[in-house]
């Protein structure tokens, strides 16, 4: 038996013995393709599907009175989320709103903690963030006067893929106003110590935030526990709440009852809210920092997808995760040795997210390939292929599949059919 055949049935093994695998079926697969971008867009969950329409009959059924009114009335709906999603960020639920958007969060947030003041005028981030982060960032130190080729510190990358903890705490200096960082880094998959780095922070006197659109879902946290001040993400990856779904932010307790930095209605103590004062009144948790009215039909699915992460529970989902990367890994060593791949993310499962970064010089030709190949891969200029196998839909044996196609495609050099130019989104 070749050792790709001995792989294939550890894999069905694995996934006969799967807690999880259940869950395949609450999702929209299409036959024949390996979903493996769920770190961009997660997949439809039936249950996601069923929350859109039972909206929609509240809506048909209320009119204006949905708000209020109903099982579900929507004037507490992204509050009720907030504390949906609190257990998947180790948050207490009055610490966490679905609200707004990753970089809409991340400006409320900025204007809110950022305060340039005597010696402290710097924010310090890293230079492999992703830009949505860094356009925020330069945005509040020009409103404050300030140069952001001067007030914007980003630690760099000695490899151009991973960042070293003992770099980002040097430059935690007494000019830092506030840090801001990415959990899990999108194009390598690295998972940064938060514990570590918060605690650097807090005892130097700075605030920190962080950004965890592709760590949420897929890593648990403990946010209250270590102290941050806050974070922000996205839900429509490992969360699969739909394209554009609606974000969520997290406000250390500590912060609470402060005024936030862009105000909207939304934001006010729900008890006079509608008294429609001129004088703004936050309210006293994590809500005071939505601004506007919640986008009610982008909220539900959420409902429906939090729902399956409760019932799998994040631990069971961490550590199937970590099983299929590391799988995923062992694949690409021992099957396409030789054929240009690197495997650039950590392979030590406490500095691993949940997606694998493969580099190769001809990584958009190859993503194509894939697709072609019904292998659904995410590509990142220049040269990274990221394949991302979720715990709640994919298996040990799509992952032995995706990797035999690969295969494939490299040995026919299959990629060659393809022009070496990359599309809008991959």
């Amino acid at each position: 038996m070749s050792g790709m055949d001995e792989q294939k049935k550890k894999a069905e093994a694995w996934d006969r013995e799967d807690p999880l695998s259940r869950f395949r079926e609450e999702f929209y697969l299409t036959e024949g393709q390996i979903y493996l971008d769920g770190n961009s867009l997660g997949l439809l969950s039936k249950r996601a599907e069923k929350e859109v329409f039972h909206t929609l009959g509240s809506w048909r059924k209320h009119g204006v009175d949905g708000w209020t009114g109903g099982e579900s009335p929507w004037f507490t709906l992204s509050e009720r989320l907030g504390a949906m999603t609190a257990p998947l960020v180790g948050a207490d639920a009055q610490e966490v709103v679905a609200t707004g958007s990753t970089t809409v969060n991340l400006h409320q947030l900025l204007a809110t903690f950022y305060r340039p003041e005597g010696s402290r005028t710097r924010i310090l981030a890293d230079a492999l963030n992703f830009p949505s982060d860094i356009y925020a960032m330069q945005s509040h130190i020009r409103l404050h006067g300030l140069d952001p080729s001067e007030h914007l510190i980003r630690v760099t990358s000695e490899d151009g893929h991973t960042l070293n903890e003992e770099t980002i705490i040097e430059a935690m200096t007494d000019e830092v106003a506030l840090v801001v960082l990415s959990a899990v880094l999108y194009r390598s998959g690295q998972l940064l110590d938060m514990e570590r780095l918060t605690r650097a922070a807090r005892e130097r006197g700075i605030r920190i935030g962080w950004d965890l659109c592709h760590s949420i879902g897929a890593v648990p946290h403990r946010l209250t526990e270590w102290g941050a001040d806050f974070a922000f993400w996205c839900n429509y990856k490992y969360l699969n709440s739909g394209p554009g779904g609606v974000g969520g932010l997290f406000v250390h307790q500590r912060h609470h009852g402060r005024i936030p930095g862009l105000a909207g209605w939304f934001g006010s103590d729900k008890a006079v809210q509608f008294d429609m004062a001129h004088r703004f009144t936050p309210a006293a948790d994590a809500g005071a920092f939505q601004i506007g009215t919640p986008h009610v039909l982008s909220l539900a699915p959420l409902q429906g997808s939090l729902e399956l992460f409760h019932e799998a529970g994040m631990e069971r989902i961490r550590e199937k995760s970590l099983r299929l990367t590391r799988f995923l890994m062992e694949l690409v060593e021992t099957q396409l040795a030789g054929l240009g791949f690197a495997i650039v993310n950590p392979r030590d499962d406490a500095r691993r997210g949940g997606h694998v970064a493969l580099a190769h010089q001809e990584a958009v030709r190859i993503a194509h390939a894939l697709k072609d190949h019904g292998v659904i891969p995410d590509f990142r200029s220049p040269d990274i292929v990221r394949l991302a196998p979720v715990a709640l839909y994919n298996s040990y044996l799509d992952v032995w599949e995706a990797v035999r196609r690969l295969k494939r495609i490299m040995e026919e050099k299959d990629y060659e059919r393809f022009e070496k130019k990359r599309g809008v989104v991959a």
